[in-house]
């Protein structure tokens, strides 16, 4: 009976041995294929989004690193195609305040040279986020050295300073949330309550360092500070300028067009009903919600798998 019993095994065993080699050989045969396609649209995307082409490594000894491995900072930076559309939804946002978009139109080249503002956001985010507690200092100095030459008189009358702590304390505000919006409507993880409020904790030393002198610590004080600060916000001509630059597009190439309109279109989406109210943004009824978040969240997918979120790390011990 065994000896029956193994001349109907051996055979079955010997098929899924193969059907298992032949799954692997096939694996390995789509990795080698995929892998150099993946390379090549990686560096397709970052360039096309004006970021560098290679991501310096983390800084993972707590001790050394200017904010924790594990942190939820390092956690909700880590998505490229989310923290983008986050990105573009605060440079709508932050045109709001009339003496901080003084300060982008009258000293920034933007208009001539969009990517590379983004390229220099990008490593400043990069650094302050996963760098040492060296490289983060080295990126605020660079930033207050160039601060130091952005002063003058906005079309309203008033002096402005990139200095001005209430400015600085804006355009933090305005980033930071906008990064978590986009991260938590397009990233590829969900945050909890408790995680967000650490999140605005944990940023808020770049913006101390720089010069603020308070910053929201948590979703409460955040929409808190909105109620604050919002009679000092509207579009000025200034603002209606960077609006109409920022939705005709930063790319060239037709493709980098497509991408870049699905991704402004989300960022839009993200802003406040009365921020988009102020900068003459439609919000047609169920847009959002049918068309251009899911449009948005295919192409944030697309993205990933060319150029893939940082893991996860474990906090530190």
């Amino acid at each position: 009976m065994s000896g029956l019993l193994d001349g109907v095994t051996d055979p079955v065993r010997r098929v899924t041995g193969l059907g298992a080699h032949l799954a692997q050989s096939s694996v390995r045969l789509a990795d080698a294929l995929i892998e150099p396609i993946r390379r090549d649209l990686s560096r397709d995307v970052r360039r096309s989004l004006g970021v560098g082409e290679r991501r310096p490594e983390a800084a993972m000894d707590p001790t050394d690193a200017f904010l924790a491995p594990g942190s939820v900072a390092r956690a909700v930076h880590a998505d490229l195609a989310s923290m983008m559309v986050g990105g573009l939804s605060a440079l709508f946002l932050q045109a709001l305040h009339p003496l901080a978009m003084a300060g982008v139109a009258d000293h920034s080249n933007y208009k001539e040279d969009p990517t590379g503002r983004l390229r220099r956001t990008a490593h400043f985010v990069g650094a302050t986020t996963y760098g040492s507690t060296e490289d983060a200092r080295r990126a605020i100095d660079l930033v207050r050295r160039v601060h130091d030459t952005v002063h003058g008189v906005a079309p309203d009358g008033r002096p402005y300073s990139a200095h001005e702590p209430e400015l600085l304390t804006w355009i933090h505000v305005a980033e930071t949330d906008s990064f978590l919006r986009g991260v938590q409507q397009f990233g590829p993880w969900r945050f909890t309550d408790d995680e967000c409020d650490r999140y605005f904790d944990e940023t808020a030393r770049v913006a101390l360092e720089l010069g603020a002198r308070w910053v929201p610590r948590s979703r409460a004080e955040v929409a808190a500070y909105y109620r604050r600060i919002r009679p000092e916000l509207y579009a000025g001509a200034q603002a209606f300028e960077a609006r109409d630059f920022l939705l005709r597009g930063l790319a060239r190439r037709p493709e980098d067009r497509a991408i870049y309109g699905v991704l402004v279109s989300a960022g839009v989406s993200l802003l406040p009903p009365w921020a988009r109210h102020e900068l003459g943004l439609p919000t047609p009824p169920l847009v959002d919600a049918v068309v251009v978040r899911p449009l948005a969240r295919t192409l944030c997918a697309g993205l990933r798998w060319a150029v893939p979120p940082r893991p996860r790390e474990s906090p530190a011990a």
